[in-house]
């Protein structure tokens, strides 16, 4: 397992991509290994294993909306567990103490190494290191019934994340897509957003996490999902898209 860096033209497909393998962590100065593969020869794990992922409820007002919530006056926390975390291609487990998951397809911001601690806007900015596309699968029933969202969002395979973290990004207006299927011909759009209609944006978002808690070097903040979330069922193929980083695809299926 080690981390690396993708080159190639996107635009191409993937098999025109690449992993160079890097020493070390990637928030320091890279180091190439001299190793390369094709991407079609390695498995992608989570890009990222964040000591905690902080995520943002209803900061999209359509979202609010369909669950018959109002916009918060200030950002709505709340966290998931690491051990929620997985990659590209590994399965979703539908518990058996829910009738009723659902996806949320999300922008998600990973921090970089220096942090945040009560940061201010310009150094919130500073503390970014890169985006990658996150799903805040969601036991909608328990959430409900529970009155706060621990189980509902702590499941294990819960946060999706991936394919990989893209840096440089101007995340201010970028499409979030979600898609739910039984095969790729048959993908139906179920999410459909741009995150310029987030009600507090990225910067926003981190400075004020970080003036409630430390963030650390690999830390996620999951910034909120577009409205049209809907549920997932043994065998669907749930793809979370998001213009300029990629596309996050997970099977589903019940727990073993």
């Amino acid at each position: 397992m080690s981390f690396g860096v993708v080159e190639g033209e996107s635009e191409a497909g993937p098999q025109g991509l690449t992993i160079a393998e890097i020493e070390g962590h990637p928030f320091g100065q890279i180091q190439f290994s001299g190793a390369r593969w094709a991407l079609s020869d390695v498995r992608l794990l989570s890009p990222i294993l964040p000591s905690k992922v902080v995520c943002v409820g209803r900061n999209y007002a359509e979202h609010a909306a369909e669950h018959g919530s109002e916009v918060p006056k200030e950002p709505l926390l709340f966290l998931k567990p690491s051990t929620s975390v997985i990659g590209p291609r590994d399965a979703i487990r539908l518990p058996i103490f829910s009738k009723q998951v659902e996806h949320e397809a999300e922008l998600a911001v990973v921090i970089g190494a220096p942090g945040a601690r009560r940061a201010d806007r310009a150094a919130a900015e500073r503390a970014i290191f890169g985006y990658t596309c996150a799903n805040d699968v969601t036991a909608r029933d328990l959430q409900r019934s529970d009155g706060q969202w621990t189980r509902a969002k702590g499941f294990d395979s819960f946060c999706p994340i991936g394919p990989w973290i893209t840096t440089g990004l101007d995340v201010t207006d970028l499409e979030v897509r979600c898609e739910v299927g039984r095969n790729p011909e048959e993908m139906e759009v179920r999410q459909l957003g741009r995150t310029k209609d987030m009600v507090f944006d990225v910067p926003a978002l981190v400075s004020y996490i970080s003036h409630v808690m430390t963030l650390l070097p690999g830390d996620v903040v999951l910034t909120g999902t577009p409205a049209g979330v809907s549920p997932l069922t043994d065998g669907d193929t749930v793809t979370v898209r998001i213009e300029g980083i990629g596309e996050l695809t997970n099977p589903v299926v019940p727990v073993a």
